[in-house]
């Protein structure tokens, strides 16, 4: 697992070139911002280890698979760790597909579940250490980004990708389609990206991809796309 330090209280700990999970340094240690694939809990520990404080607690953007697949395994690792994810995605988490009502979007799919139950149920604007949860719905139901009020640091989750440069989630690239197969509703996906533009992050930090600083331009650039496929998401935000 590649650790990449992208602010003083930021790292990003990479699998497989493409898989990100996140520790945040707290004044007790660290927030691990989602687990990665199965298989992961090992090396996040270590690299917990290498850096020299404890995990103190996990917190979730959202329930998909490469985000939760080690959470049990850390679980049982760290018996007393506090879990935390948004209210919505929490019966994600569960494997509970029912959708609320008026919620519409493409059949829900890379939902796995865990044994793990969170402690605590996230809503818009709580904050859990220095990261503020900000609902970003889209890419799935309840979908959470985080944003670190010391240096408004964006952990965006799959929001967004920038593999291929950022694109918003819901975006079908025919060299990259997977933002575009791998996301509930498209026109949610993008509303919720023009609301993360507006927090104007200092670093935008994603679930798949390179961290980007300064990245007001980058977002811009994407958020028209995602506005050109989708062009209904934008009347909200003309």
């Amino acid at each position: 697992m590649r650790l990449v330090q992208e602010t003083e209280n930021l790292v990003r700990l990479t699998r497989f070139g493409m898989i990100n999970c996140f520790l945040v340094r707290e004044a007790d240690g660290f927030t691990l911002v989602d687990t990665g694939l199965r298989g992961s809990a090992g090396a996040i520990l270590r690299a917990a280890t290498q850096l020299g404080a404890p995990i103190r607690r996990i917190v979730l953007t959202h329930a998909h698979i490469d985000h939760i697949g080690s959470l049990d395994s850390l679980i049982a690792a760290l018996p007393s760790i506090e879990l935390a994810i948004g209210r919505r995605e929490a019966r994600l988490l569960a494997k509970d597909l029912s959708l609320d009502a008026g919620e519409k979007g493409k059949a829900l799919h890379g939902f796995t579940g865990a044994k793990a139950r969170p402690g605590r149920l996230l809503e818009e604007g709580e904050r859990i250490g220095s990261l503020q949860a900000i609902a970003s719905p889209g890419h799935t139901p309840g979908h959470m980004a985080y944003v670190d009020v010391r240096d408004n640091a964006l952990i965006a989750g799959d929001a967004f990708t920038t593999q291929t440069g950022v694109v918003v989630a819901g975006v079908f690239k025919p060299l990259f389609p997977f933002p575009a197969l791998f996301s509930w509703n498209a026109v949610l996906s993008a509303k919720s990206a023009a609301k993360l533009r507006k927090l104007n992050p200092s670093v935008l930090a994603v679930g798949h991809g390179p961290s980007i600083s300064s990245p007001a331009r980058e977002i811009e650039v994407g958020l028209e796309e995602a506005f050109r496929q989708h062009p209904e998401a934008r009347q909200t935000f003309a």
